[in-house]
């Protein structure tokens, strides 16, 4: 009987639809000896935990090479969620190991989540809530959202989600994406421009593109210097796609107004962090996708995907590393 692991912390030891799916289709399903497993250990320790099963239903654990080299009979991981920059593709690939992702469970969570984060900086709740709790009742200027500039990085699912919620509150959108969805584009009056034109004419910034090797520090001292005056930023896609020094300097020198971050380069970051004085940064740890639906949306959908693979199913939408079509469970 094939074994899958499921390491996500919220579905360790846990009942539910995920355990069915994987059951059913025949598998033994196991879980780490940890439940805090799944945040990123040594490779020791992740290859003794991997070493246990044919396919793992996945959270943040780094599969880098030496991880995958260890692991010759590792099938499948599925990752619940849509991002795999802990994962090495390459690695995975010549492995014969299948990664796949969940690209229709959390999309919307994660455009609600920076929406809110965006609302949150733009509102001043951080300052605000502390000073009615302590009896103040300041009022100070907002700011509007309304006829402001927005511009999205990327116009994947997650971007696309995020521009009909902030489209609603009557704002112009500007957007880079290579290959953009053209009657969507046209739907909501979105002007596809570059980079450096977007940040120059956006009031808010959110990212919504992956972590490659390519948008590594996307966000620099350069690229900050460009963004329009007193602008904010919103990341709640990787925190490897900011240069937090330079972010920081920005947000010194007045050059952004503020921020809404919900990852960081090292998570968890440690107490003392330089960004965490800013009182017009507003932080949440990495849970845009950590709604309760889009949890089991993403869990389901990922053990779905074994599933499909043991049963010598080709989810298309879902696989990272398609060079391997062909491949078959029992070669």
């Amino acid at each position: 009987m094939p074994i899958a692991l499921i390491t996500p912390a919220s579905f360790v030891n846990q009942p539910g639809e995920q355990v069915d799916v994987l059951t059913n289709a025949g598998f033994e399903v196991i879980f780490p000896d940890d439940p805090s497993f799944t945040t990123g250990r040594p490779a020791a320790e992740t290859i003794a935990q991997l070493s246990r099963c044919d396919a793992v239903l996945a959270g943040g654990e780094i599969c880098n090479s030496e991880v995958l080299r260890a692991l010759p009979n590792l099938k499948v991981i599925a990752r619940a969620g849509v991002g795999y920059d802990r994962i090495d593709i390459s690695a995975a690939t010549e492995n014969g190991t299948v990664v796949t992702i969940t690209p229709t469970a959390n999309h919307e969570s994660v455009a609600e989540h920076a929406m809110m984060l965006l609302l949150a900086v733009a509102k001043q709740v951080l300052v605000n809530d502390p000073a009615v709790r302590r009896g103040d009742w300041p009022h100070k200027q907002t700011i509007p959202v309304r006829g402001t500039t927005v511009g999205i990085v990327g116009l994947g699912r997650i971007g696309r989600s995020f521009a009909r919620r902030v489209a609603a509150f009557g704002v112009r959108i500007v957007a880079t994406e290579t290959h953009p969805d053209e009657d969507f584009v046209q739907e909501l009056g979105i002007e596809i421009v570059q980079l450096s034109e977007l940040l120059s004419r956006s009031d808010f910034v959110s990212l919504h593109c992956p972590l490659t090797d390519q948008t590594n520090s996307l966000i620099n001292s350069d690229t900050l210097s460009r963004m329009k005056p007193r602008s904010i930023l919103i990341n709640t896609a990787r925190g490897g796609l900011v240069d937090e020094t330079a972010l920081e300097a920005a947000l010194a020198s007045g050059q952004l107004r503020g921020a809404g971050l919900d990852c960081l380069r090292k998570e968890p970051a440690a107490a003392g962090h330089p960004l965490f004085r800013f009182e017009n940064v507003v932080f949440t740890p990495h849970i845009a996708s950590a709604d309760w639906k889009s949890q089991h949306d993403m869990a389901v959908e990922a053990a779905q995907c074994i599933a499909q693979l043991y049963q010598g199913e080709w989810p298309e939408a879902a696989i990272v590393n398609r060079e391997l079509k062909g491949w078959r469970w029992d070669d």
